[in-house]
């Protein structure tokens, strides 16, 4: 496919390298030299300087040819500029704006996304897709990704295998003994940054193993304890930072909770008047989140759960370890660097928020071929979980899972049938029209794609 991104930033760099490795034609486009130059060092992709909005640099990039437009740059206007020159000269197919103020996003203004207006085919919203994952984080605080799929009746989840992890050195296969009817089944092991894909059940977990496994959504909590993850939802939550991201959650939590107890700390002062004015509930402080005294005015201390979420990394790693230092049972630190990922779990803080691998995934669930129902992410770019249709051309169809030819790096997680979940085992038959979510490791997603549909 021929691809022409809007913007060599942390997003788009992070789309760009991901697509080209999946041996797609990319061409990026942004005004500065210097992060193309660092963006074609790493990937195979084509690279255009100029401003993204201009008809002549696009034509430079090849959009005449391209199949889809995504314009991720900074500014909201340029990636709406971008769409409707794709549109209205080049006729591209399929147009992606990222777009992130919040008077764009208004529904009052919704007719204004359309082929007769500004034809933006789907609108990407980087703080709305950020403020439901650290929602879900608050749903499950023992976790470090959480994602719904299958209509929410399937939970893909995320944890750290502890010291006193209750199924430590135990091959997999055994689970189903240890813990009969549990409707889980495990689909990627991260180690040392390594992807381990269990096949033949013999795979063991070990300490500071990151595991992936997928579950019915009414086995999460006794999923969550077979990991020795038995951490209570906290109504008692305390955020760091008053921006959109912050607003939104509080504003969440307010209308999900009547008991919630939320504080927002916001170290600009106007910024912290206005918030205090759209919220109802909210107790809002004005003050620097990395000060001990104003912690323990928001009650960091005897906090349920801590988040960071301003839109300084390193403020929010600090803020999250001093949080936790003073008393706070769980921590959430918003991180937009890649290469500060990998850190935090050794560091102490409980989980990552990564708004570039988010809004990564919400672009692949637009572009991924076949059948494709929703894309996640895992922690920093290991893999993918995909939700999809099993067409009756898939080989997957009509035997069972043991007999089937899945490729290496694709394990096969859950199924859901008229309304109920089936654990993937090794007699599990899948049936056209089933709704599957399996695991791909890097470079195998377009394989996984193919064996639902070929």
């Amino acid at each position: 496919m021929k691809i022409v991104i809007c913007g060599a930033g942390i997003v788009g760099s992070a789309i760009a390298r991901h697509l080209s490795a999946e041996q797609n034609d990319v061409t990026v486009i942004d005004i500065d030299p210097d992060k193309l130059q660092r963006l074609t060092e790493q990937a195979d992709v084509g690279a255009v300087e100029g401003m993204s909005s201009y008809p002549d640099i696009l034509a430079q990039a090849g959009l005449k040819d391209a199949e889809l437009l995504i314009a991720v740059t900074e500014s909201d206007e340029i990636n709406m500029v971008a769409c409707q020159v794709a549109h209205t000269i080049f006729e591209t197919p399929t147009r992606i704006a990222r777009i992130r103020a919040r008077a764009y996003l208004d529904p009052k203004v919704g007719q204004l996304y359309s082929r007769e207006n500004l034809p933006i085919d789907y609108i990407i919203s980087p703080e709305r897709e950020v403020s439901a994952a650290v929602g879900r984080q608050l749903q499950l605080p023992g976790a470090f990704d959480v994602k719904d799929m299958a209509e929410n009746k399937i939970k893909l989840i995320g944890v750290l295998c502890k010291e006193n992890c209750p199924i430590l050195a135990t091959p997999i296969r055994h689970l189903t003994n240890l813990f009969p009817g549990l409707g889980m089944t495990i689909v990627a092991i991260i180690r040392d940054n390594q992807v381990i894909v269990p096949r033949d059940g013999t795979d063991m977990m070990q300490p500071e193993d990151r595991v992936y496994f997928v579950c019915d959504e009414k086995h999460a909590a006794r999923a969550m304890a077979s990991f020795g993850h038995t951490e209570e939802q906290s109504n008692s939550i305390v955020i760091s930072g008053g921006g959109n991201i912050g607003t939104l959650l509080a504003q969440n939590m307010e209308m999900s909770s009547d008991d919630a107890q939320v504080h927002i700390i916001e170290r600009d002062r106007a910024r912290a008047r206005k918030i205090a004015e759209q919220l109802q509930k909210t107790s809002v402080i004005w003050g620097n989140t990395l000060e001990a005294d104003i912690l323990k005015e928001a009650g960091a201390n005897t906090a349920g759960t801590f988040v960071a979420v301003s839109n300084d990394d390193e403020v929010n790693i600090l803020s999250a370890l001093l949080a936790k230092r003073m008393g706070a049972l769980h921590t959430v630190a918003l991180v937009n660097m890649p290469g500060f990922v990998p850190l935090i779990s050794a560091l102490g803080v409980d989980a990552v928020i990564n708004p570039p691998q988010i809004t990564v995934s919400s672009i692949l669930e637009h572009i991924r071929r076949g059948r494709i129902l929703d894309v996640h992410s895992v922690v920093e770019g290991l893999g993918e979980v995909l939700e999809a249709e099993a067409l009756p051309t898939s080989p997957l169809v009509g035997q069972p899972l043991r007999k089937s030819r899945i490729p290496k790096g694709v394990a096969i997680g859950a199924i859901l049938r008229d309304d109920v979940v089936i654990a993937a085992r090794g007699d599990t038959v899948i049936e056209a029209g089933d709704r599957v979510v399996l695991f791909a490791a890097p470079g195998k997603a377009s394989r996984a794609e193919s064996i639902l549909s070929d």
